[in-house]
């Protein structure tokens, strides 16, 4: 049996996976960015905080801070119509904006409420709060990707 790829097959197999990696990639840088704004925005190093004490209340305000950002990164990516250079940097630049929106969120949330951000990382069960937070992250990663698209 012979079997036959059509014509430019390979071509576009090989500019769609460069695509994917291009979006992985700024995708990836995105995320670290936006854990680096979570981690500034939280008393302590987040990351001493997560691996040394365990933190859940930390590790649920990084988790919704990158799963935020990631859906303004996916939103991106779907609404960039197949023109790479013009995806990626509109990919960039709304995942900035969604990263800005969600600190800026966060900080109203914690004011109005009077979080003491400080007092979560100290506490060792998962405080309403820090759920609060989190969800506030997550949903404006929501409204910022639909926004996008």
């Amino acid at each position: 049996m012979y079997m036959a790829f059509s014509d430019g097959f390979g071509t576009a197999l090989g500019k769609g996976a460069g695509a994917i990696a291009a979006y992985t990639a700024l995708g990836l840088v995105l995320l670290i960015i936006g854990f680096l704004a979570v981690d500034v925005a939280t008393p302590g190093r987040l990351t001493t905080i997560i691996k040394t004490n365990r933190n859940a209340n930390a590790t649920l305000l990084a988790v919704c801070g990158v799963v935020g950002v990631g859906l303004v990164v996916a939103a991106s990516i779907f609404a960039s119509g197949g023109k790479l250079l013009e995806g990626l940097i509109a990919t960039l630049v709304w995942g900035l904006v969604g990263i800005v929106a969600q600190q800026i969120a966060s900080m109203l949330v914690r004011h109005l409420l009077s979080v003491d951000v400080a007092g979560l990382m100290s506490k060792e069960k998962l405080e309403p709060s820090a759920i609060l937070l989190g969800a506030t992250q997550v949903t404006v990663g929501l409204i910022t990707a639909v926004a996008v698209i």
